[in-house]
């Protein structure tokens, strides 16, 4: 009876290699960077109390996404004070409008960002109260 044949009998080079997967490497920058969006995001997410700000629906860490207050395009900041998490929809439909144009165009937005947006500046929210009464009274 031949003997059964085992991986020492074979040589090497005769054994078929399973590709490894390629895996993705950060650098100290990317993982840093990566480190503070994730930490950002669960602050916001605190924050407003896991709801969009702006349209009051539940959100998980997966849908949910960070909005800036006061748009990157007309000078805002990545800091804590402008960033607030909201859902893809509202993010979209904001885009880059400055706050007050966005309220005025959509109020139900505004008082459900008075209610949920606790960490941002006590402007925006100053501003906000102004647009939605002002969109109100038109």
């Amino acid at each position: 009876m031949p003997r059964p044949l085992s991986r020492r009998s074979v040589p090497r080079t005769a054994l078929a290699r399973v590709p490894r997967r390629p895996r993705r490497r950060f650098g100290a920058a990317e993982c840093s960077e990566q480190l503070v969006k994730r930490s950002l995001k669960a602050a916001a997410l605190r924050d407003c109390g896991r709801r969009c700000v702006y349209c009051a629906t539940p959100l998980e860490r997966e849908t949910a996404t960070l909005d800036h207050v006061y748009p990157r395009a007309h000078g805002g900041g990545n800091v804590p004070g402008n960033l607030v998490a909201s859902c893809v929809r509202c993010n979209r439909l904001k885009g880059d409008l400055l706050p007050q144009e966005f309220f005025l165009r959509h109020p139900w937005a505004g008082l459900n960002f008075m209610r949920y947006a606790r960490a941002v500046h006590r402007a925006l929210k100053r501003n906000a109260r102004r647009a939605v009464s002002l969109a109100c009274a038109a």
